[in-house]
């Protein structure tokens, strides 16, 4: 079981929008070196949306190519048609990805059925390890805790991401008895400390992608249930927690790697570089943690 700080890693691009893959392995090198647990490639903070195939599946092979083995890398696989998400997972699976993190269907809207269809018939096609990804704010549909606990059943779906931040939901999720190998992962980074007290195993996080080293320092204290010492480590990323978000992610985030001088400018419409207004802001917060000189 993964564990920890597990970093949703942004993808460099050059002013054009075409990626970076120095810049990328560069920055898996900096996560190895900080201690984050595992990394995410080709989540929404990657961009996933806006990369075509090719791109999303040689981004996969160039993080696990840097990785080396060192740590996980865990691909972002999930489509609103199964059978292109299967066609991705079986691309990753290829590519070494050591599991893949599956989006629900967004836009179209599955019942419950549906949703348990779906995940059911990409883990009956592909031999990976899988993790749901829970997020409705953005997919416009609600995995229920019920049916992660049926498909809890299949042998490599091995862990949830829930980015629903809500307390009721952290506390379902952690009394449904799930298997003692299932993980849940918190997907939102302001409650993620929280989560990992009441029982969840990590944090799937876009923040660790300018402080990693605090960010692996709060989840492994989180985690052991030190309560005190991941409240401290939590606290000192507190404005970023919520000045990364002030725009729809990756938006701050991408900008301020920028500054940090890790990757390039580029973004892809239609998202679009983070407003002025927010600058000095954000700028302050990382300069606070000592992100930024």
């Amino acid at each position: 079981m993964i564990t920890g700080s597990i970093v949703a890693l942004a993808t460099p691009m050059d002013s054009n929008g075409e990626v970076q893959f120095d810049a990328l392995a560069a920055l898996v090198q900096w996560h190895i070196a900080s201690g984050t647990s595992a990394i995410v490639s080709m989540g929404t903070t990657g961009e996933s949306a806006t990369l075509n195939a090719e791109e999303h599946i040689a981004v996969i092979r160039k993080t696990v190519e840097a990785a080396d083995g060192r740590i996980p890398v865990i691909a972002g696989t999930g489509a609103n048609a199964t059978s292109e998400a299967i066609e991705l997972t079986q691309s990753a699976a290829d590519a070494g990805a050591d599991a893949a993190l599956l989006v629900t269907p967004y836009y179209n809207k599955p019942p419950q059925e549906g949703l348990y269809r779906h995940y059911r018939a990409v883990a009956e096609a592909v031999d990976i390890p899988q993790i749901l990804y829970n997020v409705p704010g953005r997919t416009g549909c609600d995995l229920q805790p019920a049916t992660v606990q049926r498909l809890a059943e299949l042998p490599n779906v091995v862990g949830l991401k829930e980015a629903l931040a809500d307390h009721d939901r952290i506390r379902t999720l952690v009394g449904l008895g799930l298997p003692g190998d299932f993980a849940l992962y918190s997907g939102d980074d302001p409650t993620a400390c929280d989560a990992m007290l009441a029982g969840f195993h990590g944090d799937v996080s876009v923040v660790a992608n300018v402080v990693p080293e605090i960010m692996a320092r709060m989840c492994k204290a989180a985690v052991a249930g030190n309560a005190d010492e991941a409240r401290a480590a939590d606290a000192e990323m507190a404005d970023l927690h919520q000045l990364l978000f002030v725009e729809p992610n990756p938006i701050p985030v991408k900008w301020a790697l920028n500054a940090m001088g890790r990757i390039g400018a580029g973004i892809r419409l239609p998202l679009v570089p983070l407003s002025e207004t927010h600058h000095d802001r954000v700028r302050a917060a990382l300069r606070a943690v000592g992100a930024l000189q």
